[in-house]
């Protein structure tokens, strides 16, 4: 056979587009040549996906190869494409499916756990804690009642009855009056000032009232009648800090009112409280009373520190 029916046939190979044919004998990469059989074999090993081996000519077999070796690639059976893409879709997979704490490392995710179950614990110990304080009297709240006050008051006070079976039916308005050491050495005592209305004068109409003017003065009257009994006697050891902080309250406002007048020095207060019931609907037939029920309390002193210079001063802070 010669050299040009060797060269058609070289020609003809399906996978080799890309080689350079060898048109005359002369050619050193022809077929008769040994560099040219090397080409023929590397074109027929490339289409397997075996790996090249090239003739002795390289200035042919180069490249022919050259050429083969991106369509083995883009063919897909070629070993060694497949196993680039694998490594590459191993770690994209990792990186995509470890999120939140998993993908922190081990001792930090060991962090994560226990402040997380510390967290839990404390949410639940507070609800615990919320539900023995609003809840009924039960065994538990009466044998830890010094521990569920001690978590509660005063950051975390409930007073809004959610077991109750009823809501409240009555009104109750504190009030207040003074026994003033006048400048010329006598003692008189004011009239009542209901601080209950005053309160309710300022909110009224307000779109945003003061937390002070809805909540201080109710807060306090029933802070007092939870630490005394029916006789005014304190029970436990918050009475005496209800009754400071009353007085307290009252004291601010008769200066407010200028209840000593002129000159006057405020020497002592007295409170009470004025209780009537809310008239039943039209179409209940329940009765209830329309008296109101009065309960007084002793005289307090006011302390001497709270006259003169230290009285102006907080005024003048108000």
């Amino acid at each position: 056979m010669d050299a040009d029916d060797t060269g058609s046939g070289t020609r003809q190979e399906p996978d080799g587009p890309g080689r350079r044919p060898s048109a005359d004998t002369d050619t050193p990469g022809g077929a008769d040549t040994p560099g040219g059989a090397g080409a023929v074999t590397a074109g027929a090993e490339e289409v397997s996906g075996l790996p090249v081996s090239y003739g002795t000519d390289e200035a042919h077999a180069g490249p022919g190869t050259a050429h083969a070796g991106p369509g083995a690639a883009h063919a897909g059976p070629g070993a060694a494409h497949a196993g680039p893409g694998a490594a590459h879709a191993g770690p994209a997979e990792t990186v995509g499916s470890a999120t939140g704490v998993a993908a922190l490392s081990p001792r930090y995710q060991i962090v994560a756990a226990c402040a997380l179950a510390l967290v839990a614990a404390a949410v639940c110990v507070h609800l615990g804690m919320l539900f023995l304080h609003v809840a009924p009297p039960n065994t538990l709240s009466k044998r830890h009642g010094d521990v569920v006050d001690e978590w509660i008051y005063p950051e975390f006070e409930q007073n809004w009855k959610l077991f109750a079976p009823n809501p409240l039916q009555q009104n109750i308005a504190v009030q207040v009056r003074a026994e003033v050491g006048t400048a010329d050495g006598g003692v008189r005592t004011t009239g009542w000032y209901d601080l209950s209305a005053e309160d309710g004068r300022a909110i009224d109409g307000d779109p945003l009232p003061s937390h002070t003017r809805q909540n201080q003065l109710r807060r306090a009257w029933d802070f007092y009648v939870a630490t005394h009994d029916s006789r005014n006697r304190p029970v436990g050891l918050r009475g005496a800090l209800a009754e400071t902080y009353l007085r307290r309250i009252g004291v601010l406002r008769l200066e407010r009112n200028d209840a000593a007048g002129p000159g006057g020095v405020v020497e002592r207060v007295q409170f009470r409280s004025r209780t009537t019931s809310v008239p039943p609907p039209p179409w209940s037939h329940e009765k209830v009373s329309a008296r109101p029920v009065h309960r007084v309390l002793p005289w307090w002193p006011v302390p001497t520190d709270r006259t003169g210079e230290d009285r102006a001063a907080e005024r003048g802070a108000e």
